[in-house]
């Protein structure tokens, strides 16, 4: 069984060694833990430190392209060198290597494919009241849109199976975190979480530069991860609206009209039509959607399944075995 730890990395040369020196060396049940650094296009010296330290793996991008992207190159290269379990975390030592075990646990324990560390929001002495509010209420919203339980829905401190990491797909460009929940929840993944520490800060958080922007970015990622997976329910929620007020408006001109004083409201009879118009075209863009959504599950589960022969192992029929149970699977596939 093989762990790999990876940790994003932005111009971190001064909290790097700190957070490399806190990760775990053994874990009961892991035969064997590697170490990925991704280097996100610093212009420090991140990378060497990394290299004088003695990590396995370096993802190098020449310029900054953002976290996700930086999650996923790490993922691919992880699963590229047969990590059965990866865990990301952070270069500023947010998280506490420690708790590694905690969240490789419901992995090895065969109870989960992801697992989330869960922070003491409302004992992390340097986030505002504000902050702690927003993080409650945003967590709150992924629940909702997931359909899970995941209490701390920002926090990028996670463990992936590999059979999970092969089915991660993450579109926005701004952060993973969110999306991948919304993602797991929607796909019935088997997703759980497990409180953890935190240590003291060392630097300020560089994926929010303003409260106003991490808020508006987050609530769009999730939006937009919600209308990928269920467009139907979310189209016809917003036509019914149109239709129902088309319809009430619809009812009074009607009233009026029985009543023999109609050709005064001629204009509710037409914003009626407007809005019943609105809400048809609104639900026929959702039942586009879903087509749309139906094809993309079918494109994921042929992608997974590419991964699986890319990334898994072959017995000597051409067949791709299961790396987690070493069973192969039915299908061949």
């Amino acid at each position: 069984m093989k762990l790999v730890i990876q940790i994003p990395c932005y111009n971190e040369a001064e909290t790097l060694e700190i957070a490399l020196n806190d990760l775990p060396k053994h874990i009961d049940g892991i035969d064997e833990i590697e170490y990925l650094i991704i280097n996100d296009g610093s212009s420090d010296d991140t990378e060497q430190v990394a290299l004088d330290w003695g990590v396995n793996y370096i993802v190098h991008f020449k310029r900054n392209l953002g976290l996700a992207k930086g999650f996923l190159a790490g993922i691919d290269l992880a699963l590229r060198h047969g990590a059965d379990i990866i865990v990301n975390t952070d270069a500023d030592n947010q998280y506490s290597g420690a708790d590694i075990d905690k969240l490789v646990r419901p992995i090895l324990n065969k109870e989960a494919d992801i697992v989330i560390g869960e922070r003491p929001i409302d004992e992390i002495d340097e986030f505002s009241f504000i902050k702690k509010k927003l993080q409650r209420f945003g967590s709150w919203v992924v629940r909702i849109a997931s359909k899970t339980d995941i209490p701390d829905a920002p926090s990028g401190f996670r463990a992936y199976s590999r059979k999970a990491a092969m089915r991660i797909n993450v579109h926005n460009e701004y952060t993973y975190t969110l999306e991948t929940i919304v993602q797991a929840g929607r796909n019935k993944m088997a997703i759980t979480s497990v409180p953890v520490h935190t240590n003291p800060e060392l630097r300020k958080s560089r994926l929010m530069n303003s409260m106003a922007a991490y808020i508006k970015k987050s609530m769009l990622t999730v939006l937009r991860a919600v209308l990928m997976y269920k467009p139907m329910k979310v189209f016809t929620m917003i036509s019914s609206v149109f239709i129902l007020i088309g319809t009430v408006i619809g009812v009074r001109f009607l009233y009026f009209y029985f009543t023999g004083s109609g050709n005064g409201h001629v204009q509710s009879l037409i914003l009626a039509t407007t809005m019943i118009i609105i809400g048809f075209q609104t639900f026929v863009t959702g039942l586009q959607a879903d087509v749309i959504s139906a094809n993309r599950k079918i494109l994921e589960d042929m992608q997974f399944r590419i991964k699986k022969l890319e990334f898994g192992l072959l017995d000597p029929d051409g067949n791709a075995i299961d790396m987690e149970s070493g069973k192969q699977d039915g299908d061949g596939l």
